[in-house]
């Protein structure tokens, strides 16, 4: 058999992962709306969960958040760090009503982790692994204190072979 049925397979098993992905966005989001017994939950003010505002959902990108407008939304590093976001992962973003931006990670993509060395070079940060290199966040650089060389555990999106940007996990 040739390779055109294996390459198909892969891509069905991605769009449907990436479907089963939106589908408990979704239900959460609906959940989030309705309750978990379909009853229309009524905001509390004291709950700082409770905003009021324009809500987005889009898709991380390494950096930033992707709308569904096309608009790209600047995710802030150390929360993008921090929270090891990786290239696909699905997002909320909250646009307050005084103007504030609160993200949420709603849908994480499939991860898997890889060891690699920490390389800079053009005035950006990258982790050499498995032959690629992968882009990293400077706050991650900062939070975990690498230096070039250094071996590095990342998270990358499991499905997805071109990714650019990888999350810090850990420096080993």
């Amino acid at each position: 058999m040739s390779e055109l049925p294996e390459k198909q397979v892969k891509r069905l098993h991605s769009l449907i992962q990436e479907a089963e992905t939106n589908l408990a966005a979704a239900k959460e989001l609906l959940i989030s709306i309705l309750g978990d017994d379909g009853t229309v939950i009524t905001p509390k003010s004291s709950n700082a969960e409770d905003v009021s505002g324009k809500v987005i959902e889009g898709v991380f990108d390494g950096q930033k958040m992707a709308g569904p407008d096309g608009k790209e939304y600047p995710v802030p590093a150390n929360y993008a760090s921090k929270s090891k976001l990786v290239e696909g992962d699905i997002m909320k973003l909250t646009i307050a009503d005084d103007g504030s931006f609160i993200y949420k990670q709603i849908g994480p993509t499939d991860r898997r982790q890889i060891i690699g060395t920490l390389v800079q070079h053009d005035g950006a940060y990258y982790v050499e692994a498995n032959g690629k290199e992968y882009r990293i966040l400077l706050a991650s650089v900062t939070y975990f204190r690498l230096a070039e060389g250094d071996q590095v555990t990342i998270i990358i999106p499991a499905d997805n072979p071109d990714a650019e940007w990888a999350a810090v996990e850990a420096a080993l």
